[in-house]
Formats: structure tokens, C-alpha cells, sequence
């Protein structure tokens, strides 16, 4: 397919988002040494303070921000462990990568883990530890509470899943059948200095939920994993789940941290380049939730919106949004909430302009012509200048090596002329295989960061 106009700025407009959620540069751009003073954020932090600074931690960017603190911190660092995913590592002199299961815990997890734990006890009041928290920390670090087995925790974590609990839900369980997380890791380290870095793939960025907090107090308690496991009826033995420190606990006084990407960062840079493009821009939210189908029809509603009456904003217009959306799976097909997004709203786009180029030329009581009222005409005419792009910043969407993928209002009428049924690939959920034959997937490879998805409507 020959990329429109459209369509190229799209692509643009999210490459600037990726850029924007590169790890390495996100530590880089928050974390400073100048040879004596450490500055992250508010904190100002005496290296000479320190015997020892170490670093742990994990996730799918944990990598690549390990290898942005080892080049600010060089021989400062005195070692450290961070569990990562399997695929390429860089390589680094004083931090070792631990390569681990994900998304599924597995034993390596779990000796990595136990390791930083060790690390953890071990430090004094003269260490800095500094933890590294992305998307997939989680599962990279899995050390299950006494009395239960990585196996058995697994089967718990996937039933929660099927039920279809939240990801509130799922962490608050998981906080209480780890020795880890849910700010165990920081007690662990007192009276050390802990600093965590953390690049956020949760909606609202809560600390306490990103990676399940290994380094945050925890405000849910055992009474609420309790009864989260009643509500989706899965069976576990209450002696099984363990206390996790709260808020204000005295152990945790000495642990700070601070957020380094988010997508609320990464959509404020695509919103600069779109505005470079000449679009005006409109950012819809960054913690959008929901269901998918639902979320690209109110999307789409937006869009249209704006061609008839240039509000909220006036063409040429970019429409962004962030979050992350679910899909009720009821076909049998292949496909991710953002590929599905694309689908269902352009088929919701092209669904109102096939409606509206039969409506009736509008006018008032004196027979004029309503404001705006040929352009609007003139649109429904030729279907509409309108890209829709949706993908996922870690590169990976659903079961898929798609990132996401981008229609136009060409899209659904020449899938027809092909033979192709866009509404019936939407309800078997089969969104890969009809982007695939339009060519028009988005595909990345693994991107070594996620701070979530990125939607974007160009309305020209």
C-alpha cells in the first residue's frame, strides 16, 4: 500500500512517542551525577556518603536502564543484579544481567530475585541500593510467600486472569503471596538508602502498582486479597498470604523514588511533533481504560465531531490518547486491543460516512445553508481525510508481532473490494489477519521499553 500523507505524519507522530519512552533516555534525562552529587528528582545524594552503591531490579526496559546508570555512575557502581527478559542484552561491566521468564515466573525468576533479596539484607546504613522498575518486573521477580509454590502461585495468577479480575486486583493478590513485593524488597533494605527509577505501564502511574511495588508501601492488606480470591472464587488457603508493609511504616523512610517515563510523556512529545506537522492538537486523556470496541467508537464520535463542526478542535486535528484497553475475546481469530481498536473505529468512521452521503442538504427556517455545511458535504462526498493509528509502545499487541496498525478511510471499502468483510474479521476478533492482507500492521520487534498504548486519529 502507498502510505498517504496521513498516514506517514502517524507514523512520525509515534515514533516520536517511542522515543520519548526510551529508557536509557528517560534515566539519563533524570538521573545526574556530576562526580560528587547524585540528583534524581528532589532527592541530593552525597556519593561519599556511600561504601557501596548497588542496583537491582527488573523488567522488559530494566536492560537498557542498567546500561544508562552503569555510563552515568561508571566505577561508583560496586555491582548489582537486575532480572530481564529473554532476547539481546547489552553488555555491562559491574551489573549482571539475570535473564528470566516472562510473562510466565519461572526458576530463574525466582533465584534472581532471591539474590537481590540477599543483596537487600545485606546492605547498611552506609549503601545506596538503587532499583530499577519497568513493565514485566512482576513477573521477573518472583519469590512466593512461605507455604506456597512458584507453580502454585502461577495457577492462581492464571485463574484471576480467566475470571477476568483487574490488574488492581491481580497486584494486590500477588503482593500477599510474595516475599518481595508490595514494598518487602525496601523493608528488607532498611536502614539502607533505596532510590527507585521507574518507568510506568500502569494507568494513573501509581507506584504501588507498577511492578507490584517491590519498593513502594502497600495501602491493600491481606483482608483484600481475601476477598478478591472469594469474588472470583479461587481457593488458597488464608495462612498462605502475608503482610506487606503500609504506609508511613518506619522501615520504608529511607526508600524514595521516582517515575521516569510514563505515557503521559511520551503523548506530550507526539503531541509537539504533531503540532510541528501543523495539526492542532487535542490530547482526549492518558489513563483510558475500557473495552476496545468501545473505546474506538467513542474515538470515532470524536472525529466525527470535528469534521461537522471543527469542535473541540478545528481540522487539520490530532486526536491522542493513552491507556490501556481490554478485549472480550468471543471469536476465534488473531489479534491485540490495539489492532482491534483501528479496526472498530474505522469501521464505526465509515459506517457514519456511508450514513451521511445520503442525508439531506441541511438548512434553517430561511433556507440558508447551516454553518459549515459544504465542507461537511464535501467530506461525506470523498469518504474523509482520517488516519486511525493504535499501538502499543512495547512493540508487542496481544499474541501478535504486530505493534498495532493504522487505517484510513480507504481502508474498509477497498478490504470490500477485495472480498474482505472488515465487520466479520472485527467479531471474530481476527484484527491481524485483516491488517496483514491490507498491509498495513505496525511492526516494531520488541522495543525494549512500555509505558502503554499510543492512539492517535489525523483528521485532515
Amino acid at each position: 500500500m502507498t502510505r498517504t500523507r496521513l498516514a506517514r505524519h502517524a507514523l512520525r507522530i509515534f515514533r516520536a512517542a517511542l522515543k520519548a519512552a526510551d529508557p536509557e533516555r528517560a534515566v539519563r534525562e533524570h538521573f545526574h551525577f556530576d562526580g560528587e552529587i547524585i540528583r534524581v528528582g528532589r532527592e541530593r545524594l552525597h556519593a561519599s556518603a556511600f561504601d557501596r552503591i548497588q542496583v537491582i531490579g527488573a523488567g522488559k526496559a530494566s536492560a537498557a536502564m542498567a546500561l544508562a546508570l552503569e555510563t552515568i555512575l561508571g566505577r561508583r557502581i560496586s555491582g548489582g543484579l537486575v532480572n530481564v527478559p529473554d532476547g539481546p542484552l547489552p553488555k555491562l561491566r559491574r551489573i549482571e544481567l539475570h535473564p528470566s521468564g516472562h510473562p510466565i515466573p519461572d526458576r530463574r525468576g525466582e533465584q534472581g530475585a532471591r539474590r537481590m533479596l540477599a543483596i537487600a539484607e545485606a546492605a547498611g546504613a552506609r549503601d545506596l541500593l538503587i532499583c530499577l522498575i519497568s513493565g514485566g518486573a512482576s513477573a521477573l521477580m518472583p519469590v512466593p510467600s512461605p507455604g506456597i509454590t512458584l507453580q502454585r502461585k502461577r495457577g492462581i495468577t492464571r485463574s484471576l486472569l480467566r475470571a477476568g479480575a483487574s490488574i488492581h486486583e491481580m497486584n494486590a493478590v500477588r503482593k500477599h503471596l510474595s516475599r518481595i513485593k508490595g514494598g518487602q524488597l525496601a523493608r528488607a533494605a532498611f536502614p539502607a538508602i533505596m532510590l527507585t527509577l521507574i518507568l510506568s505501564d500502569v494507568v494513573g502511574d501509581d507506584p504501588s502498582v507498577i511492578g507490584s511495588g517491590p519498593t513502594i508501601a502497600d495501602p491493600s492488606t491481606r483482608e483484600d486479597a481475601i476477598r478478591i480470591l472469594k469474588k472470583y472464587r479461587v481457593a488458597l488457603p488464608a495462612a498462605a498470604l502475608v503482610d506487606t508493609p503500609k504506609p508511613g511504616d518506619p522501615r520504608l523512610a529511607r526508600a524514595h523514588y521516582e517515575i521516569v517515563g510514563s505515557n503521559r510523556q511520551a503523548i506530550r512529545a507526539a503531541r509537539e511533533v504533531a503540532k510541528r506537522l501543523g495539526y492542532r492538537t487535542l490530547v482526549l486523556s492518558t489513563t483510558i481504560q475500557g473495552e476496545t470496541k468501545d473505546v474506538a467508537q467513542v474515538h470515532a464520535a470524536i472525529a466525527r465531531e470535528v469534521l461537522a463542526t471543527a469542535q473541540p478542535v478545528k481540522p487539520p486535528a490530532c486526536l491522542l490518547s493513552g491507556g490501556e484497553t481490554t478485549v472480550t475475546v468471543r471469536g476465534t481469530g488473531l489479534g491485540g486491543r490495539n489492532q482491534e481498536f483501528v479496526l472498530a473505529a474505522a469501521l464505526e468512521l465509515q459506517s457514519a460516512q456511508a450514513a451521511g452521503r445520503g442525508v439531506k442538504r441541511m438548512g434553517n427556517s430561511a433556507g440558508l445553508a447551516a454553518p459549515g455545511e459544504s465542507f461537511v458535504r464535501e467530506f461525506l462526498q470523498r469518504g474523509g481525510p482520517v488516519t486511525i493509528l493504535s499501538a502499543g509502545t512495547d512493540g508487542i499487541d496481544g499474541p501478535t508481532d504486530a505493534a498495532g496498525a493504522f487505517a484510513d478511510e480507504s481502508t474498509v471499502p477497498r478490504a470490500a473490494a477485495l472480498g474482505l468483510d472488515a465487520r466479520q474479521f472485527l467479531e471474530n476478533n481476527d484484527s491481524y489477519r485483516f491488517f496483514k492482507r491490507m498491509g498495513t500492521l505496525i511492526k516494531t520487534g520488541p522495543t525494549g521499553t512500555n509505558v502503554m498504548d499510543i492512539r492517535l486519529l489525523l483528521i485532515g
